[in-house]
């Protein structure tokens, strides 16, 4: 992640249910500041655009809704960072498929045993418990730490640090 946004790349987020609340939350933590001042870092969570998830659910199924975003803005060099509780949300398994054709990088957050969404990330930490909020809870913690760590990172590096 801190490779993409060192490039003036971005992250995109996606997940369902508790999973597009902790996207949301990642993004903002990011665009705005987790502990540390610094410029805004380009992160975006896929669920929460209603116009666009409601048009292309309608239009193309609830299963597309995040991967036509994915196509329609990610670019070479990008991050998706997917999150799926189960591992086989389909909506966010497509996402993935898109990201890997588009030359992105794949992160997944995932839980249970296996994982449909794992297969297509290049990085995937999986939680190995059924208890979805045994799941959501190491997920938030995760986020957590990638975003204390992506921060330690990347403030005060040329470009990165705060306007004077």
């Amino acid at each position: 992640m801190c490779v993409a946004l060192r490039a003036g790349r971005k992250i995109l987020v996606c997940g369902n249910g508790g999973s597009a609340a902790e996207s949301q939350h990642f993004a903002a933590e990011l665009t705005g500041r987790f502990r540390r001042e610094r410029v805004a870092l380009a992160a975006l969570a896929l669920s929460v655009d209603t116009s666009a998830l409601t048009a292309i659910a309608n239009d193309y199924g609830f299963d597309r809704v995040f991967s036509r975003q994915v196509e329609a803005l990610g670019q070479p060099g990008d991050v998706l960072l997917a999150i799926s509780t189960s591992g086989r949300s389909p909506n966010v398994v497509q996402a993935a498929q898109v990201a890997r054709a588009r030359q992105m990088t794949v992160v997944a957050l995932t839980g249970g045993d296996s994982s449909a969404l794992g297969e297509w990330a290049q990085l995937a930490l999986t939680v190995p418990d059924a208890s979805t909020a045994r799941v959501q809870e190491v997920h938030l913690t995760v986020l957590h730490v990638l975003c204390d760590e992506i921060e330690r990172a990347l403030a005060g590096e040329a470009g990165l640090s705060p306007e004077p």
